[in-house]
């Protein structure tokens, strides 16, 4: 749909998306994998949640920030997925203007969100290894409460900062998205406005968050290293090491692939780069987090055993 807004231009209300790939057959396959993905994605996810919420000995800020992570991955793959799987049927997707700026609101707020509470899970497992005697003083309820409430204003900050200069952005002619989803620089390149701002300042507030969060996230592992580096037993310093190997792979895979995204410039990566490295983080990180968290954590596997009442096979 056009509406007349010059002589030479016309205001685009809608957006074609384009998807991940134009073959009929493949487009057939990949619905299969990613509606796959999804539902692991939101079984997991729901499942930690649940288990957290429901295991006494889970009650600590560890897995407190852990629940707060996989609601985050829930809303994250949420609002990239359905719209991707509606895509691989259809072939291409025709999304109103407002709608495909509120799923980038959505993406943006989620996504620095996510990088807060990575950095507030770093923090924790700081107090928790080096300062052991203050942990539950300096972990209190309310101090958690405070570092979620952080997170998740400086996530709709982000948010704020991208969707802003996306609403004052005008859109003029071409209306096609070459992606699966409304993600800001293909909108940018669509855009008429000529706005240097517009590019440089909400790369800078990603940027900023992406910096910030892992600065917090590699002070915290030097404290970490130095304080297991002093403990004098092998056992001692596998056990303090266990608590943090599922927050680093986390960690790096996450941080990876939206540094790629949206700090690097844009001349510097092709679409096709960018849709494979899209497509890792918002649909498969989220799925792989539960897995990441579960599979070699002794305390959620036992949580998980009272939980329903299993027993051990040896005893």
């Amino acid at each position: 749909i056009l509406i007349h807004m010059s002589e030479n231009c016309t205001a685009v209300t809608e957006f074609i998306i384009l998807g991940l790939t134009d073959d009929q057959t493949l487009c057939v396959i990949l619905f299969v994998i990613f509606l796959g993905v999804y539902a692991v994605t939101l079984i997991g996810n729901l499942s930690i949640i649940i288990l957290i919420r429901n295991s006494s000995q889970l009650h600590t800020p560890m897995y407190l920030f852990l629940s707060h992570l996989a609601f985050v991955d829930i809303g994250y793959s949420s609002s990239v997925t359905p719209i991707m799987l509606i895509n691989f049927l259809t072939g291409k997707t025709t999304i109103p203007l407002g709608d495909c700026v509120a799923q980038f609101c959505f993406v943006a707020i989620f996504g620095a969100t996510e990088c807060l509470l990575l950095a507030m899970m770093a923090y924790d497992r700081y107090m928790a290894i080096c300062n052991p005697l203050l942990y539950s003083t300096n972990m209190s309820p309310r101090v958690c409460t405070l570092l979620l409430i952080t997170s998740y204003l400086g996530g709709c900050v982000n948010s704020w900062i991208f969707t802003g200069f996306l609403l004052n952005l005008s859109f003029c002619g071409p209306n096609k998205i070459n992606h699966f989803f409304c993600d800001y620089s293909p909108l940018l390149k669509l855009s008429y406005s000529e706005n240097d701002l517009a590019e440089i300042l909400p790369a800078a507030s990603a940027g900023s968050i992406i910096m910030i969060t892992m600065l917090i996230i590699l002070i915290s592992y030097v404290y970490i290293l130095f304080s297991v580096l002093k403990i004098s037993s092998i056992d001692g310093r596998s056990k303090a090491l266990s608590t943090c190997t599922s927050h680093l792979t986390a960690v790096t895979l996450f941080y990876g692939t939206t540094t790629f995204i949206y700090v690097m410039p844009k001349s510097s990566y092709s679409t096709d780069e960018n849709k494979v490295v899209s497509v890792f983080y918002t649909t498969m990180i989220p799925m792989l987090n539960p897995l990441i968290y579960s599979l070699r954590n002794n305390e959620v596997k036992e949580a998980l055993r009272k939980l329903m009442n299993w027993k051990p096979l040896f005893s």
